[in-house]
């Protein structure tokens, strides 16, 4: 295991589907057990009896994710990233612009630290913001659907009253 850490993509193969889906529903069938969390402790084995070693729960979830997509038919990729990120792999990973993170970081909605000239932010925090943004636009979508039902003279003012909160909040700086 002394290789050296690089991207690597991993394409499912064909006949393997049969063995993803028995790994899959396996992992569904811990996690259901667990009401949703897999049961604590989950193991790794080798071929022997004694060969065997608990699962961290992050590592847990990893697997989880990367047996879900390969039965999907959908490749992996897995990419070791340092723990403290440029602005530009920040923009990378929130699909913005180099410049909008740095006026992020100027605003500070995002924790970073200086090293010389240079900022640093830690993928914890970026993290940390991007699913505070997902969950302020989720809202902002809940805010602005309407119901089947729902009577179209209150939809519009509802419709009316988040736009203007969403222009105060530009207006005022806070996103």
């Amino acid at each position: 295991m002394g290789e050296t850490l690089r991207q690597e993509t991993y394409l499912p193969e064909v006949d393997e589907g049969e063995q993803f889906a028995r790994v899959y529903d396996f992992l569904q069938a811990h996690e259901d057990a667990g009401h949703g969390r897999p049961r604590v402790p989950c193991f790794l084995s080798g071929s022997s009896p004694a060969d065997r070693v608990e699962l961290p729960v992050e590592l847990y979830r990893v697997l989880r994710q990367v047996v879900t997509a390969l039965q999907d038919g959908l490749a992996v990729t897995v990419a070791p990233v340092t723990a403290t990120l440029t602005t530009q792999q920040a923009a990378e990973l929130l699909g913005v612009s180099r410049p909008t993170v740095i006026r992020l970081l100027d605003d500070e909605q995002i924790p970073f630290e200086r090293v010389n000239s240079h900022r640093r932010i830690l993928l914890r925090d970026l993290l940390a913001y991007r699913e505070e943004r997902r969950a302020r636009q989720y809202a902002a979508l809940e805010a602005t659907a309407v119901e089947d039902d729902e009577d179209v003279d209150l939809a519009l003012r509802r419709l009316k009253n988040a736009r203007h909160e969403i222009a105060k909040r530009r207006n005022s700086g806070t996103r």
